[in-house]
């Protein structure tokens, strides 16, 4: 009995940090992010800004400050949401807004919806952040306006002039009849892209939206922190379930003694 009893002990507990680790992981990763995290000064960039439910209520609307280092150009339309732009005296827009239009819901819990919009890069190197309010259907807020390691924090793009950490960004003269970006296969296409570039520091906005025309997203969160949260995550997970399976053999066994 006393050996049931240990081994029942040990299960639970490790039932409950399993949880509590799952519970962790899903907190930790579910943040309201904008990609790219790197770009490319002066081009026109396609940026997608994820955004999940942590609460068990809907998200019905998104507020993205546009950074003033940026120039918004194009938002892509989305069934179901409502999209409005607010400008400053310049006429330049400063926020762009997502609400939910007609019968849609909004992001449901354990959900998440990704935004396209197009924006042209400074020309100087920068780092530029993004806030955002999220608004979920009993009217809180929560703002994503900290710095990197707060609980909120915003999403951050480096913007530079070196293509090796452009991220998504469209490189080379930005004139290919296809609307994809120039890729340097070796250091002398390297150099080559970048003389192009200073020549002609505008990229067309063809290759910002040539991730919205195959259909494909713009930059996933499939980052090596985010794979080795997933692999934690599953090898706990069956590390539980294995001791729950020893915890019945051994009761089982018991019980037939």
């Amino acid at each position: 009995m006393k050996k049931t009893s240990w081994v029942s002990k040990l299960t639970s507990t490790v039932a409950a940090g399993t949880a509590a680790f799952l519970l962790f992981a899903s907190f930790a990763s579910a943040h309201v992010t904008v990609n790219p995290s790197n770009a490319q000064t002066s081009a026109w960039q396609m940026y997608t800004i994820k955004v999940p439910s942590e609460k068990e209520l809907p998200t019905t609307k998104i507020t993205l400050k546009v950074p003033k280092e940026v120039t918004f150009k194009q938002y892509q339309p989305l069934t179901g949401w409502k999209i409005s732009t607010e400008k400053n005296e310049s006429n330049e827009v400063t926020s762009i807004t997502w609400e939910v239009d007609g019968d849609n819901q909004g992001i449901l819990a354990g959900q998440f919806q990704q935004f396209n919009f197009v924006a042209q890069n400074p020309k100087n190197e920068a780092e530029v952040a993004w806030d955002a309010f999220q608004y979920y259907s009993d009217g809180s807020i929560v703002e994503w306006t900290g710095k990197p390691g707060d609980n909120n924090p915003h999403s951050i793009t480096t913007i530079s002039e070196d293509p090796a950490v452009t991220g998504n960004a469209a490189a080379s003269d930005g004139h290919d009849s296809a609307g994809t970006a120039g890729t340097a296969t070796d250091d002398k296409a390297a150099d080559t892209a970048t003389d192009d570039k200073k020549a002609n520091d505008d990229t067309t906005l063809g290759d910002a939206l040539s991730d919205t025309v195959t259909g494909q997203p713009n930059n996933t969160d499939t980052d090596t922190g985010t794979l080795k949260l997933q692999q934690a995550t599953l090898i706990v997970s069956i590390l539980a379930l294995i001791m729950s399976f020893l915890g019945i053999a051994l009761a089982t066994r018991r019980k037939k003694r």
